[in-house]
């Protein structure tokens, strides 16, 4: 399974028991009272990802390791390409 089939059939499950719970399908005395908070519940759910989504990236960004080894022998691979094409004749 794909993560896009994941995504796609977790969320029309839950759109299908808001629906039945805005439409009226479903009656419980605890619904009912509540009705506001099931109305705007998409939409706190979308904030709240929102700010999940937001703090992985920090975290991924503020936690992101250097390789300073990895990157000196990119340098150096660098150069011996440039030397190497210099040698075949390739003048920039």
């Amino acid at each position: 399974m794909t993560k896009l089939l994941e995504w796609v059939s977790v969320l029309s499950a839950f759109v299908a028991v808001w629906y039945s719970l805005v439409a009226g399908y479903v009656k419980h005395p605890m619904i009912e009272k509540n009705m506001t908070l099931v109305i705007v519940s998409p939409l706190i759910f979308v904030i709240l990802f929102g700010l999940y989504a937001v703090s992985v990236i920090l975290y991924r960004v503020f936690t992101f390791n250097n390789c300073e080894d990895a990157a000196k022998e990119l340098q150096e691979e660098i150069k011996e390409a440039r030397r190497d094409l210099q040698e075949k004749g390739l003048r920039w």
